[in-house]
């Protein structure tokens, strides 16, 4: 790879990834790490988009294509061409039959799709995808209330829930702290009918130790957590919140690349 190729490959990896709060905080989905990692590359694709017939006249495009290999460099993965192909392939096919429940202002829970459609050419290596039109108000058009980062804050995390927890703290930065029930954190990250998380200390162990960890090594924020007893149980955990400063967001980042380059 060559200088040019290389810088190109950096400023990728940067472009912003972009979600409604609603989304972040009020969405309940069980995505492993390539499948998250998957729609925040996606999303980095979006741009604001001037009505056209391709959009039908209004100011939002659904449809998106990638190169294979590209998406494999951007995201720091490793595979051959046929089984980087067939796992794309794989990935995508489960993203399009996968829902998450999205509660409204007003309560009501809904399922909402990630992808519509998806089209893979084997002779070409391009994929072109397709978003659910659900997604609209969530990824188009935000000009308030919305969570925002690099993308190459999650491309080395290796836990699914680091991902998630990220993107909720993220979205809750500006307040330095945040409380959540304990069970509604749980149910947020949809472990709450998970008997291996049953044990407040299991779910330390296995959820919130490793998702801190991965927060604090690879992205633009510092974070730590204590739980908050009533009596003997666990009722609440709360999140301290801090961005870092441009040092340590370049020695973040610096991990970032040398491990998924």
């Amino acid at each position: 790879m060559d200088v040019y190729e290389q810088e190109e490959l950096i400023k990728k990896r940067d472009y912003r990834v972009v979600k409604s709060n609603q989304l972040v905080q009020k969405s309940r989905y069980n995505l492993s790490v390539t499948e998250q990692r998957v729609i925040a590359y996606i999303c980095s694709m979006i741009k604001p988009a001037k009505p056209s017939p391709k959009t039908y006249n209004v100011p939002f495009q659904l449809e998106y294509e990638f190169d294979i290999w590209e998406y494999a460099k951007i995201c720091g993965i490793h595979s051959d061409g046929g089984k980087l192909y067939e796992k794309t392939k794989s990935i995508l096919k489960g993203l399009k039959q996968k829902i998450m429940w999205l509660e409204l202002p007003n309560g009501t829970e809904v399922t909402v799709g990630w992808l519509a459609k998806v089209w893979v050419n084997k002779r070409s290596g391009i994929v072109k995808i397709k978003l659910d039109e659900d997604m609209v108000p969530y990824l188009f058009d935000l000009k308030k209330k919305f969570t925002a980062y690099g993308l190459l804050n999650i491309l080395a995390m290796k836990s699914q829930y680091s991902i998630r927890i990220y993107e909720i703290l993220q979205s809750y930065a500006y307040q330095k702290s945040v409380t959540f029930d304990y069970d509604e954190l749980k149910k947020m990250l949809m472990v709450d009918g998970n008997k291996s998380y049953d044990r407040s200390n299991d779910f330390k162990k296995r959820v919130l130790d490793p998702a801190v960890d991965e927060i604090n090594k690879y992205t633009d924020l510092t974070v730590s957590y204590e739980p908050i007893k009533k009596g003997r149980k666990v009722a609440e955990i709360k999140f301290y919140i801090s961005k870092k400063d441009p040092l340590d967001r370049f020695i973040s980042y610096a991990k970032i690349n040398d491990e998924i380059k």
